[in-house]
């Protein structure tokens, strides 16, 4: 059983793509697609004494119908400051802030001119941290130089990497044709999400939050926190809500 996840880059997730990625032997930055206005590419929830707050990153010359790969960032300069203020705020008094912060200004400093490479160096800083990069292998869907869209796009990466399982989010039960899938040999799996609590600062926990707070909080210990497994698409489709 080799099983394969693919998605969409996201600026310092939350933790269920972290627990995706876990399960993963492949996981395939899909960033040659449309970006989408209110996606996870460029924005994450954070917790502060007020309450939740986007952290979004500002993006340049942005064009209808541009991919992720191909969205320019605004110049760290003008949003980096604040990024690392507000998550100063969200960490304050929690053990491990310092880890968080000194991931988040690491990434945030490096320079990154496209949307596609800041979150995809943001994803990685955080299974670097947790030790996730160490059973996955990581591809670009780039380099596969498959054309197409959709689910037989979706699927002809699939057995690119050889694989058996393709592991998805909830939100692939809108457009995923399981069925091609599954006479193709590949089965379907979705994410069974545990949303594991752990102490956290501000109120009552949520997970719904960036990673690094993940990270503030619980220290290399939160991966134990990253521990959802999966059902069969049959399963979670008709299973009880």
């Amino acid at each position: 059983m080799r099983r394969v996840v693919i998605s969409q880059s996201m600026y310092f997730p939350w933790v269920g793509m972290l627990e995706q990625i876990r399960l993963a032997d492949d996981f395939i930055h899909y960033d040659d697609v449309q970006f989408s206005k209110g996606s996870f590419s460029n924005r994450v929830q954070v917790k502060t004494p007020g309450g939740m707050v986007w952290m979004t990153v500002p993006l340049r010359d942005h064009r209808l119908g541009q991919t992720i790969d191909a969205v320019l960032l605004q110049p760290a300069r003008a949003w980096r400051d604040r990024h690392l203020a507000l998550l100063a705020q969200s960490f304050d008094g929690a053990p491990h802030a310092s880890d968080a912060l000194d991931m988040a200004a690491m990434v945030t400093g490096a320079g990154h001119d496209t949307l596609s490479a800041l979150a995809r160096d943001s994803m990685l800083a955080l299974c670097r941290y947790f030790g996730l990069d160490t059973a996955t292998r990581f591809a670009d869907s780039r380099d596969f130089a498959i054309a197409g869209s959709g689910s037989a796009r979706v699927l002809a990466l699939v057995k690119a990497v050889a694989g058996s399982e393709y592991i998805t989010g909830h939100g692939a039960r809108a457009y995923l044709d399981h069925e091609l899938f599954e006479t193709h040999g590949v089965s379907v799996s979705y994410m069974d999400y545990r949303r594991t609590p752990y102490p956290q600062s501000h109120g009552a926990f949520t997970p719904y939050v960036t990673g690094l707070d993940l990270v503030a909080h619980r220290g290399r210990e939160g991966l134990a926190n990253i521990a959802s497994q999966t059902l069969n698409w049959k399963d979670f489709l008709h299973g009880p809500a």
